[in-house]
């Protein structure tokens, strides 16, 4: 484990959270704390306090927005504690691990692949179909070929310890029964600004575990899992794919957002449309969509409690609880 990683872990042991070189300050509820700061970064979960971290270097170091939320996510997806993302996350029902992932800059471009084996970097992958191809998205063997054709390694396909550990105690029953904020926090989303205001997004998971062997949720879906207009705003989404993909939740709140919503109105009415198109099953899936204005107002909300995301500045780097449909209790 890096020195920088083990410093993280132990951080989030406290009520202060602090990444060298970002200042933080205790964790808090509201959604915005530095409203109209740019640069701007938001990802999801616990594991976007590093990739925060990775993505606002990547800026001050000269590289674009685009390039600070590749790199971002990059972090996650070699962060071999992280069972939900890149090669070391959990596999499918057949003992395999197939990655997903989704970049998309505030101009349109975007690129995506989806049920990729053995390539470390999938949302670099993804970064290649959008620059380098005339498609949007590019699955299965096909992303395979045009990794090998661009240079990426091919790594060997073995599962991690920690999945294979969880793998063997899974097929004991085989039975898939999603627990909220585990199997359902299956991804890390990642949307920015820069200082002129220039947007961009990603998005990469492993997917949910134990999933049928081809199964492709929401982060590989531009306007499911992540969507990004620079005249507007950027949004994505974390939880399970399916509820998400059947109200195009993150093109929902961007579009909500030009029609005037904030980013924090948006994700709630969101979350409502997601649980009146899954309401027999609501009780059993966890989804939350995080979102960011022109004006870098922030916005995040859930269907369940437990959902939290990270907030970046090039000073600042917290924390944040979201707010929730269902509360605690």
């Amino acid at each position: 484990m890096s020195q920088r990683r083990k410093f993280i872990k132990q951080s989030l042991m406290g009520s202060a959270l602090f990444i060298p070189g970002v200042s933080s300050i205790a964790e808090a509820t509201a959604p915005s704390l530095f409203k109209g700061e740019k640069p701007l970064i938001l990802s999801t979960w616990n594991h976007g306090l590093p990739a925060n971290a990775a993505a606002v270097e990547k800026l001050k170091s000269g590289g674009s927005i685009i390039d600070a939320v590749e790199t971002g996510v990059k972090d996650t997806e070699l962060d071999l504690s992280n069972l939900s993302v890149g090669l070391q996350g959990l596999p499918d029902r057949e003992g395999i691990t197939t990655l997903d992932a989704s970049i998309m800059s505030g101009d349109g471009s975007c690129g995506a692949v989806a049920f990729v084996r053995q390539v470390k970097h999938p949302i670099s992958l993804a970064r290649v179909v959008m620059e380098k191809t005339p498609h949007v998205m590019i699955v299965g063997e096909g992303a395979k070929q045009l990794a090998i054709a661009e240079g990426f390694p091919i790594e060997k396909e073995e599962l991690s310890p920690g999945a294979k550990k969880a793998y063997l105690k899974w097929k004991e029953t085989s039975q898939y029964k999603p627990v909220i904020n585990i199997e359902n926090h299956d991804t890390i989303g990642m949307i920015g600004m820069d200082a002129k205001g220039n947007l961009a997004g990603s998005c990469t998971t492993s997917g949910l575990s134990y999933k049928m062997h081809g199964r492709v949720g929401d982060s590989p879906i531009i306007g499911a899992g992540l969507f990004v207009d620079n005249e507007v705003g950027a949004a994505t989404a974390t939880g399970l794919g399916e509820s998400i993909i059947r109200i195009c939740g993150s093109f929902l709140i961007v579009e909500l957002m030009r029609q005037g919503r904030t980013p924090q109105e948006a994700c709630e009415e969101a979350v409502r449309r997601l649980i009146a198109k899954n309401s027999k099953d609501i009780k059993d899936i966890q989804a939350g969509f995080l979102a960011m204005n022109k004006d870098g107002e922030v916005g995040a909300y859930a269907v369940h409690p437990g959902f939290n995301f990270a907030q970046a500045t090039l000073q600042n780097n917290v924390m944040i609880d979201s707010g929730s449909h269902f509360k605690k209790g």
